[in-house]
């Protein structure tokens, strides 16, 4: 019985810091989150940046195991912020200088790149009019217009389901006509001939 009596007592004074956790946490929030977020908007000149950051820093604070008093919450929270913010200024820079090198990178592609990709232009272009006209009209409506599938479901008049199938049948199409092209320009004879 007195085992008992003490799970039980253990049990509510758990739920009771709970609730204290959680009203701190609250009140914290009440009374710094504009704060936080105009220190956080001044860091990432974003707003949207801002509140995501915020956000995460409040989910880190929830998961304290010893909370402690609010001047240590604020401390934390705002530190604990900025270290995201931080982290994401970080990852900002990385991939500006990714895209950057990137596009001075590129390099006009070869003659052969571009005959090779004229000739599977073509190939793909022969393997769309071997199509069904619907298979054809579905899969032009995803790739050229960008559709999703319940809007061109709505206008080839025919189910969603049927959309995926039309669409999963017209790739594997496409891939196996350029398979096929592939393997017959790498066949022996082939390379026999251009030589």
């Amino acid at each position: 019985m007195s085992q008992q009596l003490e799970s039980e007592a253990v049990a509510e004074s758990k739920v009771t810091a709970d609730e204290n956790r959680s009203a701190l946490i609250e009140r914290i929030f009440r009374e710094h989150n504009a704060s936080l977020l105009r220190f956080l908007q001044a860091r990432l000149s974003s707003a949207q940046d801002a509140r995501e950051v915020a956000q995460e820093a409040y989910v880190r604070l929830l998961q304290l195991d010893a909370p402690g008093a609010i001047g240590f919450l604020r401390a934390y929270l705002f530190k604990t912020a900025a270290n995201i913010a931080t982290d994401r200024l970080r990852h900002r820079k990385v991939v500006q200088l990714t895209n950057t090198e990137d596009f001075f990178d590129l390099q006009p592609p070869s003659p052969m790149d571009t005959l090779a990709a004229q000739q599977d232009l073509e190939v793909l272009s022969a393997a769309m009019d071997e199509l069904t006209p619907k298979c054809r009209e579905v899969f032009m409506l995803r790739r050229l217009g960008n559709l999703r599938t319940d809007e061109i479901a709505r206008r080839a008049n025919i189910g969603p389901r049927m959309v995926r199938i039309y669409i999963a049948q017209a790739l594997a199409h496409c891939q196996l006509r350029l398979e096929q092209a592939h393997e017959f320009q790498e066949s022996p004879r082939n390379k026999e001939r251009e030589t």
